[in-house]
């Protein structure tokens, strides 16, 4: 397959400033393979880092984590067209493929103790200009990436789900559910309702999904919510506790990325529960410590990326046990990735957006 010397993709050099741009192709050196970009999904914490949150340019006394210009997207999928040579595993060309979000350095103490979604040095596809994402014709896995193959029986639909649904199936792990367990999960965006099939195959008693918008909850429903409730029409803290004897959930996973959320699930927990933090917030949260103190005890845990997630996630996908349908609601080309980034941060009648390079 020839590879062409230029090609679009989208470039960050700040808060805002994402650009249309020509390029080089990258190449592939040893160890490294190159694909031609079948489609891009736009995550939530793309469009943080374009409203400039803090966590990503640091400030609120945080440090700086973007490294422009760079490619942004890290929800990707393609077809191999270069390997170099020493390529690690049973790839080939034209093989459909994916890595996993984070490079991880395989030198730091938690890379070396199997901690690698956890690595010192962090390098994240599409915040790093040394790990340029997918918003673009076509993109280089280093030689320290995670790749898996993916079945080319997929639809795109469901494929470009795969990451995503990892960083689910991840924070539902966390989330330890045992039989019979009275489960809430504050979000039915994307990653929320990539919960709900990973939390189902954990058996919990009860599984209600909270969200602000009607056509979200509906997804849920259909996606094996036992219940799901709108914070903003009813007094979710106080049918939760009527639900379980007065006593609150046993597990409570915080998906929506909203201030409100986090504070409801405190007070609708029951003492000694497990509260799982998944989002990423724009800006600083404050609640009383002492309800997870004094008060509860409560186990807070928190939840980043996907590991040792993929090939269940793709199985899971494939097998239908992790449903898709209904979740990506727009397919846009590349030229239109600031109308894809909109449509993301107002969230009304979208879900999953997603880029389509045409090469």
């Amino acid at each position: 397959m020839s590879i062409p010397s230029h090609m679009k993709a989208v470039v960050c050099y700040g808060p805002g400033d994402y650009r249309l741009e020509t390029v080089e192709v990258p190449r592939a050196d040893r160890g490294e393979m190159v694909i031609k970009v079948e489609a891009c999904g736009i995550c939530a914490g793309d469009v943080k880092a374009w409203d400039g949150a803090p966590s990503f340019w640091g400030g609120d006394g945080q440090p700086k984590y973007i490294k422009e210009p760079m490619i942004p997207g890290h929800e990707f999928i393609g077809e191999i067209v270069e390997i170099g040579e020493g390529v690690k595993g049973d790839f080939a060309i034209g093989d459909r493929v994916i890595s996993e979000q984070i490079v991880p350095c395989w030198e730091c103490r938690f890379c070396n103790r199997g901690e690698y979604w956890m690595c010192e040095k962090h390098d994240l596809y599409g915040f790093q200009n040394n790990v340029n994402g997918g918003m673009a014709e076509y993109m280089k896995f280093p030689v320290e990436g995670i790749q898996h193959k993916v079945p080319k029986d997929l639809t795109l639909e469901q494929a470009i789900l795969i990451e995503p649904y990892a960083c689910s199936m991840h924070a539902v792990q966390r989330a330890n559910i045992q039989l019979g367990d009275f489960v809430v999960i504050s979000g039915a965006g994307t990653l929320g309702l990539g919960m709900i099939g990973a939390a189902k195959l954990r058996g919990p008693g009860k599984l209600v999904v909270l969200d602000l918008r009607p056509e979200r909850l509906e997804l849920a429903k259909k996606f094996g919510a036992d219940l799901v409730m709108n914070p903003a029409e009813e007094d979710v803290v106080a049918k939760i506790k009527e639900m379980t004897g007065g006593y609150g959930a046993d597990i409570y996973i915080e998906a929506s990325g909203a201030a409100p959320s986090v504070v409801q699930g405190l007070q609708l927990i029951r003492k000694l529960g497990r509260f799982v933090e998944f989002s990423v917030f724009k800006d600083p949260v404050s609640v009383d410590w002492s309800i997870i103190s004094d008060r509860k005890e409560l186990d807070v845990l928190g939840s980043h990326l996907g590991p040792y997630c993929y090939p269940l996630v793709i199985e899971g996908i494939q097998n239908g046990s992790l449903p898709t349908e209904g979740v990506v609601t727009h397919q846009l080309p590349l030229e239109r990735f600031e109308e894809g980034f909109q449509l993301m941060k107002k969230g009304v009648n979208s879900l999953k957006v997603i880029l389509i390079p045409e090469a």
